[in-house]
């Protein structure tokens, strides 16, 4: 087993632990009265975070570098055989996408090209299932996963007019004519999209590997440039050792991928430089004169380009030839995925739940808090009665009375409070509603289609994102004052009634903004520098703008969904508060009006509070007991990070 695969496998196995941990600590809480729906809410979010977890790896070549060699050896060579058909020419048409879902058969789903004629993207029709063709994937028959993982390099012809509806045909290329043949007709893909379901134990686990096409398609495709890509955990980008770097390959790295954390290159088919007639230092002098020049031409250090033979590797594995496969070097990719990304990621979940959970606790031990606070206090108003006679016990009553008025007039702030809360609740999602979007996305559109001029199709971009980047912040404001006003309700209760509450927990559309900014950025690369639009860029900008529409649509409904989410819990700690002060005044008011008709009751009520004090302590002891495993899985996270 590789390191990689032994890595991806702990990564999964600290996953369930925290699984556990939190499914354990939340059974704790409502054991020991501490459950409430703000803590479920929260709950729900880290357990989800946990369990819809992907970890997705693409693969980003021309055609015959070797993706699917490298895939097949990375992943795949346990099965002895490869699973990925790779073969000399193009062997992968369209985006194909390896993943499991458990509530799915073993199949391959293959979106038709003729989907491109319309305004929806791919993400558009993830959820229509009745769009996708289906072929069943014999996962006991290797022949029969072979012809079902071949669809993906299917072709068709069509004609021209076709192709250039559907984006994919530019009369401005001077290599468009080679694909026309003596008919007119121009050689497609078939398919636009392929999401392979097979129950790969990693995929089991959360990974995703993308194939790509060749880089042509990466210009033609907007699924590619604005979501797949960009959201991948790690990027490989494969170049040939014999060739180097391209042209092509250099405009793709610069405008598509880039370096940062896991982007990697590999130079790959480095066996092309195994030369018998060479000695084993000149051959590794001009892999390493292949490296230097890579990294420079891409500007990147030599640390980060990977020279390889992804088909040795894997004849290496199937074999078990331990010499093969230290001379192909695939392990040393493997290494740098599994010390580079596995970490990374856990890092990013660990410090997302770190946040969660010790908010969490902090809620729980202010809620502790106030009910020890409670029974002290009123433990030393029924010491404080000793002896006395009932004309003091009846001037604590007023006392009392009064507090509790008191504390009802401040109920009576919030519940106006609440009515501003609701107002400015609303106000949020005027803004950032969906409904706006949709008439933006389509407002847009008609502009596009009314302009024959690349000026006015650009201008009708540029507005859809100016408005939708001020929606953005219009709603960002709302929230401030949302956090301002609970953040001075929460410290009115804290000082005239000594609740112990901590701030509300922030939230900002920072995030959403930065997203746009990427999208928008990626469309600039793409189409900022042609002062002029021919026809054939004209409809490949419309295919790009409504893969704009989908990954804008999708970041604001997640967006919704983070603020109804915020809003729900931003004010709960506060109510939890204001539920024990309003319990704790109660009872103190019922136990000096019982001493007060019989005063042979106010030691064995004393009795009584010190067992509830007693009690408050014994629950903050299991809360600690019951917080000790999620910092212990936490911790055990960084220990395996740093050992990675």
């Amino acid at each position: 087993m590789s390191n990689l695969v032994q890595q991806f496998k702990e990564y999964s196995d600290w996953r369930r632990s925290l699984v556990a941990a939190l499914e354990q600590y939340r059974k704790g809480l409502e054991e020991n009265g501490l459950s409430d729906p703000a803590s479920n809410q929260r709950f729900q979010n880290m357990l989800s975070r946990l369990t819809d977890d992907k970890l997705s790896i693409a693969f980003v070549s021309e055609f015959s570098r070797g993706k699917s060699e490298l895939i097949n050896a990375i992943f795949f060579a346990d099965y002895g055989q490869r699973i990925v058909p790779s073969s000399a020419g193009r062997t992968t048409m369209c985006p194909t996408e390896l993943m499991y879902d458990e509530t799915l058969p073993p199949s391959i789903r293959l979106l038709p090209i003729e989907t491109r004629a319309g305004n929806e993207s791919t993400s558009d029709f993830k959820s229509l299932s009745h769009a996708w063709t289906v072929f069943p994937l014999n996962t006991n028959s290797a022949d029969g996963m072979m012809e079902a993982f071949s669809q993906v390099s299917q072709t068709k012809r069509v004609p021209m007019e076709d192709a250039k509806r559907y984006g994919l045909y530019n009369e401005d290329d001077p290599d468009a004519s080679f694909s026309v043949d003596d008919n007119g007709l121009v050689e497609i893909s078939m398919w636009r999209h392929a999401i392979v379901n097979f129950p790969h134990p990693l995929l089991k686990e959360g990974l995703v590997i993308l194939d790509t096409p060749g880089l042509n398609a990466i210009g033609t495709e907007p699924e590619l440039t604005l979501n797949l890509i960009p959201n991948a955990h790690a990027v490989l980008f494969i170049l040939a050792a014999d060739t180097g770097v391209t042209k092509s390959d250099i405009d793709v790295w610069k405008d598509h991928i880039g370096s940062g954390a896991g982007r990697m290159v590999v130079l790959n088919k480095i066996d092309s430089m195994w030369d018998e007639l060479r000695t084993e230092e000149e051959v590794e002098r001009q892999i390493k004169s292949q490296v230097t020049s890579v990294a420079s031409m891409l500007g990147l250090k030599e640390r980060q380009v990977f020279p390889i033979s992804a088909q040795k590797g894997l004849v290496a594995k199937v074999n078990h030839d331990d010499a093969l496969l230290t001379k192909s070097r695939l392990q040393d990719l493997e290494s740098a995925l599994s010390s580079e990304l596995i970490p990374a990621k856990k890092d990013i979940i660990r410090m997302q739940l770190a946040s969660e959970i010790s908010a969490l606790i902090d809620s729980k031990h202010s809620v502790l808090s106030s009910r020890s606070r409670g029974a002290v206090e009123q433990l030393f108003e029924l010491k404080s009665l000793r002896g006395k006679n009932s004309n003091v016990i009846e001037h604590m009553m007023k006392r009392l009375d009064a507090e509790k008025k008191d504390f009802d007039s401040s109920l009576m702030k919030l519940q106006g409070t609440r009515g501003v809360f609701a107002r400015l609740s609303a106000e949020v999602f005027t803004s950032l509603g969906m409904e706006v979007l949709k008439e933006t996305i389509n407002q847009t559109r008609d502009a596009m289609n009314s302009s024959s001029f690349s000026g006015g199709i650009r201008s009708a971009i540029k507005k859809f994102f100016d408005l939708a980047r001020q929606n953005l912040e219009i709603s960002d404001k709302k929230i401030a004052e949302i956090s301002e006003m609970m953040s001075v309700m929460y410290r009115k209760f804290s000082s005239e009634h000594g609740l112990a509450v901590t701030a509300p927990m922030p939230f900002s559309m920072e995030k959403y903004r930065k997203e746009l900014d990427m999208i928008e950025s990626v469309y600039q690369k793409q189409f900022g520098t042609a002062t002029v639009l021919t026809t054939s860029r004209a409809v490949l900008m419309q295919k790009f703008f409504d893969s704009i529409a989908s990954r804008v649509r999708h970041s604001f409904l997640q967006s919704n969904r983070d603020v109804e989410a915020w809003m729900k819990v931003i004010i709960a700690p506060l109510e939890a508060q204001i539920k024990e002060h309003k319990d704790q005044l109660k009872h103190r008011q019922q136990s000096v009006q019982r001493i007060h008709g019989a005063i042979d009751s106010l030691e064995e009520k004393i009795d009584a509070l010190e067992q509830v004090k007693n009690s408050v302590e014994a629950q903050r002891r299991n809360l600690a007991a019951l917080e000790e495993p999620l910092k212990q899985a936490i911790s055990a996270e960084q220990d395996m990070g740093v050992a990675a």
